[in-house]
């Protein structure tokens, strides 16, 4: 397909998207927002701030202009920060080709609706868009994907057609991609292990061993499908790549942005001096607002989701979270998860 491709976001996980796609030969438009990063990137094909020592082949076509990226591109992939979504959508909406197919590599909640990425996209752009948009997520770390590094992931579209159609262009000897009918599940996974993943590295910052990881992130995948289930996510969906596999590459990875921020609010810093520090987008501190007030609505127990919440913007003393986890009162283990009907793909 002649310029089949358009991806909307050059961080760390638009790019390696991009080059996924670029190895294969697809022509690839890459929107880069930062005019310094753009000149930056086309002196020395190299997205030195996210990827650093990665060649971007000739093929990716680097731009600031959000229509040249969009307009044409059979494909368009956004690779944005959840809280800069809507207002994208809004912007481009007229320069979509109708029959143009969108992925969401966004893992998060919009903040102040709560709302899924791919219900954002409903809400801008209407139901016949909604049916054209797939949602990308699993444990896929930028920097690996980028250097094909063997890597797996899952696409979710509530038509087969969306799903299957990404899921031919982004398969690669190295990037092997499933596809998955329950967008609701994948979409609230990728975007609920990041709380979880600041909750493991704030045990990690206060010098906790793997034993407390272990729980944290085996009782964490039970808040995600509690929550996940409530909303109409298939059990099933939380034991796979979008569940328990992206829960541990977030936790455990020397990549993963959510433990680092997590391991300063550890070691005691305040989350506007973790941001400051990390100057990048940390997802997980932002989903907590949603995630919150979700298992409010839901009526849904998220105690690490709430204790996490608290040290954040509470300024709750992190060891006295622990503390208070584990005096909890008793509970049965498979408490509240529970087989929900959900309508075949």
């Amino acid at each position: 397909m002649e310029n089949p491709c358009g991806v909307v976001g050059a961080g760390g996980w638009g790019t390696a998207l991009a080059l996924v796609m670029a190895r294969k030969d697809y022509k690839v438009k890459l929107w880069v927002r930062s005019e310094e990063n753009l000149i930056q990137m086309k002196e020395e094909r190299e997205n030195k701030k996210y990827l650093p020592g990665v060649f971007l082949p000739e093929n990716i076509e680097l731009s600031r202009d959000q229509e040249e990226v969009v307009r044409g591109s059979r494909l368009i992939v956004v690779a944005l920060p959840s809280h800069v979504l809507r207002n994208f959508i809004i912007e481009v909406k007229k320069f979509i080709p109708r029959d143009s197919f969108l992925v969401s590599a966004t893992k998060g909640l919009e903040k102040d609706t709560f709302k899924r990425m791919s219900q954002v996209i409903e809400e801008e752009l209407g139901t016949y868009f909604y049916f054209r948009t797939a949602v990308l997520s699993g444990p896929n770390h930028a920097e690996e994907v980028a250097r094909e590094i063997p890597s797996a992931t899952v696409i979710a579209s509530k038509k087969r057609e969306a799903a299957e159609m990404a899921q031919d262009i982004f398969m690669s000897p190295s990037f092997r991609v499933y596809t998955n009918p329950d967008l609701v599940g994948v979409e609230l996974g990728g975007a609920l292990k990041n709380i979880i993943a600041l909750g493991s590295g704030i045990s990690d910052g206060l010098g906790y061993g793997d034993n407390t990881k272990a729980a944290l992130m085996t009782r964490g995948l039970l808040e995600i499908s509690r929550l996940g289930i409530k909303m109409g996510a298939r059990p099933l969906t939380f034991a796979g790549l979008a569940g328990i596999g992206d829960l541990i590459a977030t936790c455990t990875s020397q990549h993963s942005r959510n433990r680092r921020a997590g391991m300063m609010l550890g070691e005691g810093k305040e989350h506007e001096e973790v941001l400051e520090e990390m100057k990048m987008v940390v997802e997980g501190i932002k989903t907590s607002h949603a995630a919150i007030r979700l298992a409010e609505i839901k009526e849904i127990e998220m105690p690490i989701t709430k204790e996490v919440f608290r040290v954040i913007f509470e300024k709750k003393d992190p060891r006295q979270a622990v503390t208070d986890l584990m005096g909890r009162v008793k509970k049965n283990e498979m408490e509240e998860i529970v087989e929900t009907d959900i309508e075949d793909w």
